[in-house]
């Protein structure tokens, strides 16, 4: 396949394009989270405990500005947000799972106990 450009950045194959969209440290666990149900902003912050104000916030922006995540402002004081998945976000929790299970099987096979 040839190189494409998207966003002013150089793309060598459609996996690496693909992880530039859920990948990362925080995105499929933020995907993974709203599969299920829409989820605030502090109740995701405190699900994933390891995770700053900013890089959450990136996160999110990234995610809604991609398609995989509709962020709703409900106008309240204070105000109150909810973060829920897409069509487009929901296609990725069938890679998301095949990968969580591929590390789980590796984790397994390098002696590493799932708490």
């Amino acid at each position: 396949m040839p190189d494409f450009v998207k966003d002013k950045r150089l793309f060598h194959n459609p996996v690496e394009f693909a992880m530039n969209k859920i990948g990362g440290t925080y995105k499929m666990p933020i995907l993974w989270r709203l599969k299920d149900k829409k989820w605030r902003f502090s109740e995701l912050q405190k699900s994933l405990s390891h995770v700053s104000d900013r890089m959450l916030s990136k996160a999110l922006k990234e995610l809604v500005e991609d398609g995989f995540v509709t962020k709703e402002v409900f106008p309240e004081v204070p105000p109150r947000v909810e973060y829920s998945i897409t069509e487009r976000g929901m296609k990725s929790i069938e890679i998301i799972d095949a990968l969580r299970n591929y590390g789980l099987d590796l984790m397994k096979d390098f002696g590493i106990e799932n708490h």
